[in-house]
């Protein structure tokens, strides 16, 4: 017989910025999340599922490139969604100051615990250490949270394409976001 007046505990939650490989269970985990979150229509351009051998070799890829920076929100230890900073080239030096965020997602089991917030708050604060002084991003128009989030956090839109996204036949309109990470740069 079970006892019934235990609390439920919260589940642990936390971020990390991958500078290592993944391990086997790690990358098992990320390519799940992954399929969840394209399977739910939010899956930083994939639409259709892609094999098990093609994610493993993108998020490996990720990990080595060297002009990606990989964060990985976990929920009891477990993968659940991702973040990337996209760094400049080092060719670039007038645009040197600004990063752009893609593959931001949460996996729709994981979601309604914050890790969305804590995913952005871990990416500003890291490229805010590394000198960068804006975040560039763009998403579709018809992912209503992400965009309640990024506005809710001071992304400010600064423009639309509205032939940027094709899904399933259908033309998708994207929103363009920055936001200033490092007001002082500027002055």
């Amino acid at each position: 017989m079970s006892d019934q007046s235990q609390p439920k505990s919260e589940p642990t939650r936390g971020v990390d910025y991958v500078e290592e490989q993944l391990s086997a269970g790690d990358l098992h985990d990320l390519c799940d999340a992954t399929d969840a979150a394209i399977e739910a229509g939010g899956g930083f351009g994939w639409v259709e599922l892609p094999s098990r051998e093609i994610l493993e070799n993108y998020w490996r890829g990720v990990v080595t490139a060297p002009t990606r920076q990989l964060f990985v929100a976990r929920l009891d230890n477990v993968i659940c969604g991702t973040t990337q900073l996209v760094l400049p080239p080092k060719n670039n030096e007038a645009q040197g100051h600004v990063v752009n965020l893609t593959t931001n997602f949460v996996a729709p089991w994981a979601r309604g615990y914050g890790l969305a917030r804590m995913l952005l708050e871990s990416v500003e604060a890291q490229a805010k250490k590394e000198g960068y002084a804006v975040i560039n991003l763009d998403v579709r128009e018809t992912m209503d949270d992400a965009i309640r989030l990024y506005e809710g956090m001071g992304y400010e839109q600064f423009g639309l394409h509205p032939y940027s996204v094709r899904v399933k036949g259908e033309t998708v309109q994207s929103r363009y976001y920055y936001k200033v990470i490092d007001p002082e740069f500027f002055e």
